[in-house]
């Protein structure tokens, strides 16, 4: 693998912005780090997912050799870019909430962010609202549930549509005509989200976006040519064998589990 693209998250929502980025970059390796032995990142406290994300990202930057770094994860984006960018000389990308486009192309100007609990409730998301959609009426909606039932598709278990209904049912009754899906985890389950709301409410991600803006960064950098490379590598020792197949479905290439932070070994799930 030389020199890649590292995608981060701290779990497989990241694959939602990584297909993104692959489908203008397909040339490119690419190493996706998560850290799923503390997800949801939702709930954790903002220092302690400081401190370990940089230390994560850090340690694979070096040990890889990457070339850009994307936080594809709106809880960590709004919390881990400015003392990433401080520690690492390469480009560092991250994830923030689609307000501004919503606010575009919304109908009635009633919008609706869909998103964890950290994100929710981060000064950043607010002033994303200020400066972007001050005249239109934003509701806030935070759920960690939804970040381990995506969690749990990719496993192939199925989806029980009467509890995204339940979860849901504060969205629907505020007839929102678009919500921005603020969770990377939360494209995965487009589908289910569209059937419980409707074809009326417009759902939007920053997936496009966060890959063009990869794109335009590494314009004038060679990419890989031939068949890319696809590596996956999680923080504990082990993961179900659904979501191994799952990921493996996705097209990686090898998947290997990242012991303490210090030891990176093939997996044997």
């Amino acid at each position: 693998m030389s020199q890649p693209i590292l995608v981060f998250d701290s779990g497989i929502g990241g694959l939602s912005v990584l297909a993104e980025i692959k489908r203008l970059i397909p040339a490119a390796d690419y190493l996706y780090l998560f850290d799923n032995a503390r997800l949801p990142y939702g709930e954790l406290a903002e220092q302690v997912l400081i401190d370990g994300c940089v230390a994560l990202i850090c340690q694979q930057v070096e040990l890889s050799d990457a070339k850009l770094v994307v936080v594809a994860c709106n809880t960590a984006s709004t919390l881990v870019l400015p003392p990433l960018r401080q520690k690492l000389s390469i480009p560092v990308v991250g994830v923030v909430p689609a307000i501004k486009p919503a606010a575009n192309i919304s109908a009635h100007g009633r919008i609706g962010l869909l998103a964890t609990p950290g994100t929710i409730k981060r000064t950043y998301t607010q002033q994303l609202i200020d400066q972007f959609a001050p005249d239109c009426h934003v509701s806030l909606y935070g759920s960690s549930e939804l970040v381990m039932i995506a969690e749990r598709k990719l496993a192939g278990h199925v989806i029980e549509l009467e509890q995204l209904q339940q979860i849901l049912a504060p969205i629907k009754a505020d007839k929102l005509d678009t919500l921005v899906l603020g969770c990377t985890h939360f494209p995965l389950l487009k589908d289910e989200i569209s059937q419980v709301l409707g074809d009326a409410v417009v759902l939007l991600d920053s997936g496009e976006a966060v890959a063009r803006r990869v794109q335009s960064l590494l314009c004038e950098q060679k990419v890989g040519e031939g068949q890319a490379e696809l590596i996956g590598i999680y923080t504990t020792e082990q993961i179900s064998p659904g979501l191994y197949q799952g990921l493996m479905q996705q097209g990686f290439t090898k998947l290997a589990s990242y012991h303490a932070c210090s030891d990176l070994s093939e997996s044997e799930s």
